[in-house]
Parts: C-alpha cells; structure tokens; sequence
C-alpha cells in the first residue's frame, strides 16, 4: 500500500473497530459481560467502570453475576445498572449482584436488528467521508507534486480500500443480526 494512503486506510479500520466494539454491547439474548462496558459506578465520588469495582462472571448462559469488592458498593452498582441503557434489573442477596436477561421476544430481535443495521450504516458513511477527503487531498495535490495517472492509481486503490471495508462492515452486520435472530 502507498504510504500517502495509509492515514486513510487507519481512519477507516478505527470506524471498522468502533462498530465492533459497539455490537458488542449489544445483547443478543445470551448474557455478555461487554453490555456493562458503559455503565459507570460512582465510587467516591468518581465515576468508575463497573469492571473496576467487582468481579464479573458469566455462571450461567442468561445471567451476570458482579462480586463487588467492597460490600458497601452494592447499592451503587445497582443504581448505575438501573439508569444504564442495559435494560434489566439487578437483585442482590447482600455480597452479589445478579443480572438475569431474559429471552429476548421476537419484536426486540427485530428492534436490535435495525438498530445493528443503522450502527452498521453509520460506520459505512465514516468509512465513506473517509474516501472523500482522501479524494479531495489527492486532487489538491494536483499537477505539481505528482501525475495524473499516479492520482488516478491512488484514487483506484482508496477505492479498494473502501470497498473492502464496506464488505466487512456489511460481514460485521449479517453476523450480529444472525446472532440477535438466533433463539
């Protein structure tokens, strides 16, 4: 790969990366520690990731158990669990945090669905933007600094590029959603 492409080609993989990072917080009926990578806790005053806090495990297929450190933190986990986005109630029996997820019903598969879709098409259009400034930067390059067969072997090979992004990203979101639809 050109070396004039290779910002480019950093920018659009970051876009790649932060769709998977974000399908991972998604949950897809099966109990995933990654839903609770946004949910901060207020530990003296600090908001901490809840990994920090505790002890996550995976003791069943539907369930997350936290194990706080400090006993005194349970009440906190429980709060930054119920004003998160991940949708279930914890119980405690005092030294854990039990988070059951239920099965998921078929019109929340398809909600989830969409929303792996939309997510998947948002990282599209960054990988896209990504192209265009590439485009623009080798247009301005123009005559003087190099031919124009050598912008237009550039111009082919961001394509190349792009396109192959496009077809993991389009990857990325047939197997996220065949995960969700998968009872």
């Amino acid at each position: 790969m050109d070396a004039r492409l290779e910002t480019y080609n950093e920018k659009m993989q970051k876009a790649y990366d932060f769709l998977l990072t974000d399908y991972q917080t998604i949950r897809a009926g099966r109990a995933n520690p990654h839903v609770l990578d946004k949910v901060k806790v207020d530990y003296y005053g600090t908001p901490t990731p809840i990994q920090q806090v505790g002890n996550i495990s995976v003791p069943e297929a539907r369930m997350i158990q936290i194990a706080p450190w400090e006993k005194s933190l349970i009440k906190e986990i429980e709060k930054a669990i119920l004003s998160s986005d991940v949708g279930i109630t914890p119980s405690n029996d005092g030294s854990v945090i039990r988070l059951v997820f239920p099965e998921l019903t078929e019109e929340r598969r398809k909600e989830l669905t969409k929303e792996v879709k939309k997510k998947g098409e948002d990282a599209k259009v960054a990988v896209r933007n990504v192209r265009r400034d590439g485009n623009d930067q080798l247009k301005k390059m123009g005559k003087d600094e190099i031919s124009e067969d050598e912008i237009k072997d550039l111009e082919d090979s961001l394509q190349k590029m792009t396109d192959k992004f496009i077809k993991d990203i389009d990857e990325a979101i047939e197997a996220k959603s065949k995960e969700i639809m998968t009872v």
